[in-house]
């Protein structure tokens, strides 16, 4: 498939900003413009006849990541704190360090107890340790981290839960979904949360929130003992619900989260994942080999689509000058790579990097 002819961006660029913002592409916007028209012509008929693309999305986002509870939320960090909102104020969080800010800074400023890991080639088992040092019962990261780029294996996470059953899995999925096919039944996992706007290629506005059953025992358990309104439009809202899904839900930002699971769908999550796997490790064995990465990074089992290099200012001009849409984070470049990136894509920046361009 030639992506050029779907995601006109790249006409214009070398993309390698995934991680910033996903890029949007023809087809969703022929359908985004084609939902504002039929709201233009039908007013509150429209609204009344589109509540199926709700339904539809939160089906499909079940049956991609194998969920029981789904709900939806504009971002990450909207459902991530109505989360933490809903528990009890005795829980101990185990945290990373420079993990992303919208994962640490609600738990730090909400006044729970907590203890951060540094993040480094013994991760693992730094985790471990801190576990049966400072006994948390949450343990809320990044399945992806957003400076360096450090996956972790899923693997790993299954063997905390299998080791500490009691411990709470939340993890924010935002530079992770859309990159691989995942199962979050059988991921260990308590809560995954997301928004859609960067690898899920939807926009902004829209995300989602899966619970397992384990955790949605333990939250808002305060206004279980209370009625539920009583409104005919809202009948059959679970408290759960009324916390995660307040208000309206906008069709066109949440039909868009639908519209691109469908396309990635489509594509195939599986070859989503082979396609970025070959290109991420013929990238990552390139800036080894130009001493741009450490060896254990290269090494690791489970990697991600996200690389961080230690580039100077001067190399930094030259990649903006050649188009390459990258971003810096902490103290490295950041580039992050999609399916619709190419070997051509990569020898360009290589050619940058050897002052060859």
């Amino acid at each position: 498939m030639n992506f050029q002819d779907l995601f006109p961006v790249l006409d214009e660029y070398t993309y390698f900003n995934t991680a910033y913002s996903g890029i949007l592409y023809q087809p969703l916007i022929e359908w985004r413009q084609q939902h504002d028209q039929e709201y233009l012509a039908g007013g509150s008929n429209f609204r009344l006849e589109s509540g199926t693309i709700i339904e539809n999305l939160r089906l499909r986002l079940a049956e991609i990541f194998q969920a029981k509870n789904v709900f939806l939320t504009p971002n990450f960090s909207f459902g991530f704190n109505t989360l933490l909102n809903g528990l009890e104020k005795n829980h101990r969080f185990l945290l990373l360090h420079e993990d992303y800010p919208s994962v640490a800074y609600p738990i730090k400023s909400s006044g729970f107890e907590f203890h951060e890991v540094k993040i480094d080639e013994n991760l693992e088992e730094n985790i471990l340790i801190a576990i049966d040092a400072f006994k948390p019962t949450i343990f809320a990261f990044s399945m992806v981290q957003y400076i360096s780029g450090y996956k972790f294996s899923e693997n790993f996470i299954k063997k905390i839960k299998q080791t500490y059953p009691e411990i709470l899995l939340i993890a924010d999925g935002t530079q992770f979904c859309g990159t691989k096919a995942f199962n979050f039944d059988n991921s260990g996992l308590d809560a995954l949360l997301s928004s859609g706007y960067k690898w899920l290629l939807s926009g902004f506005g829209n995300g989602f929130c899966l619970l397992s059953d384990q955790l949605v025992g333990k939250l808002y358990q305060d206004k279980s003992a209370n009625g539920l309104p009583t409104a005919p439009f809202i009948q059959g809202k679970s408290h759960l619900a009324m916390s995660f899904e307040p208000g309206h839900i906008d069709t066109l930002n949440f039909g868009s989260l639908d519209y691109s699971l469908n396309f990635l769908q489509s594509v195939g999550f599986e070859n989503i994942e082979k396609s970025n796997q070959l290109l991420c490790d013929k990238a990552r064995t390139e800036f080894y080999n130009r001493g741009l990465l450490p060896e254990w990074m290269i090494n690791r089992e489970s990697q991600s689509t996200i690389i961080s290099l230690p580039l100077k200012t001067e190399m930094v001009e030259k990649v903006e000058i050649a188009n390459i849409l990258c971003s810096a984070r902490g103290a490295g470049t950041r580039f992050s790579f999609h399916f619709y990136n190419t070997v051509d894509d990569l020898q360009k920046l290589l050619d940058v990097v050897d002052g060859k361009y």
